[in-house]
């Protein structure tokens, strides 16, 4: 005699809940990742150099994919080897907050406030890379006088692959 109280008990709540199967159809089982290929990483860290050079500036710069990972690392001639770490801290910085990194240079300016973890730096020369909406990556600068300096090269090197990133089929 339990047998009709469990299936009467299941109908009941299938009536309760009818969403939750419709509900689940919905979600996806996988989700698609934009991803920027190396080859167009390599083009903006070779525009950046070229953008910071025709101002006679020698500089380290760093191409981030969207999870932080450098895919091209280059530091000019007479660049500092400083330049290359300080470079991949502001592409981090600049991916993982989706922002310019000059936008929040005085944003982390307590102690113990998320500016003092390993890894991120609040100044200026870390832009973010997007295509289509998506962030795809970034692209860090050391190695000018100014954060502003550093910052107007790593747009520059976006801006060599500004088409191809907006007219992305994402």
């Amino acid at each position: 005699m339990r047998k009709p109280s469990l299936i009467v008990a299941s109908c009941a709540a299938l009536l309760a809940f009818p969403a939750v199967p419709a509900l689940a159809a919905e979600v996806p089982v996988i989700v698609k990742i934009p991803r920027l290929t190396v080859e167009a990483a390599e083009k903006i860290a070779q525009a950046t150099m070229q953008a910071c050079r025709k101002d006679g500036i020698q500089i380290g710069v760093t191409v981030v994919d969207r999870s932080g990972d450098a895919m091209v690392v280059m530091r000019d001639t007479l660049a500092p080897r400083i330049t290359l770490e300080i470079s991949q801290q502001k592409a981090n910085t600049a991916v993982n907050f989706n922002a310019a990194t000059s936008t929040m240079e005085n944003r982390f300016t307590q102690p113990f406030s998320v500016g003092k973890v390993d890894g991120l730096v609040f100044s200026a020369g870390g832009v973010p890379i997007e295509a289509a909406g998506n962030i795809v990556g970034a692209v860090g600068v050391s190695g000018a006088a100014t954060g502003a300096q550093d910052e107007a090269c790593a747009r520059a090197g976006i801006r060599a692959v500004q088409f191809e990133l907006e007219t992305a089929n994402l």
